[in-house]
């Protein structure tokens, strides 16, 4: 049972939560091909970033763009990861969640397309 009470603090709460964001970028890279994709979209954008005739301030707006489509890919395999815990069979209730979690994927990746399409044009 995990004591409540008992947490670490300080720096060993932060290399244990280095750790464990580790092994989910490890579990993610190695299982979720949308986060490779999103991963590949990232490390070409910000090369395209410093290309590209803008201020600092745009080229950080441009790589966030793409960044908060990774967190919210990473929200989603969670909701995801959680729904199949709790139980395989089918639910209205699973379903919707997990098409929630692909619907906030979605609208993110339109929302970095709206953002990149703003600031080049």
């Amino acid at each position: 049972m995990f004591d409540v009470n008992n947490k670490p603090k300080g720096l060993v709460r932060i290399y244990r939560a280095t750790l464990n964001s580790a092994r989910a970028f490890k579990w993610l890279f190695s299982n979720e091909s949308a986060f490779r994709q999103e991963l590949l979209l990232l490390v070409l954008a910000v090369p395209v970033t410093f290309w590209l005739n803008i201020t600092i301030t745009q080229q950080i707006i441009l790589i966030l763009a793409v960044l908060f489509v990774i967190f919210t890919e990473i929200v989603n395999t969670a909701i995801e990861a959680v729904v199949d815990r709790v139980g395989l069979e089918i639910h209205p209730l699973s379903g919707l969640a997990k098409d929630l979690g692909s619907l906030a994927v979605g609208l993110s990746l339109i929302m970095a397309v709206l953002v990149w399409i703003a600031v080049l044009i």
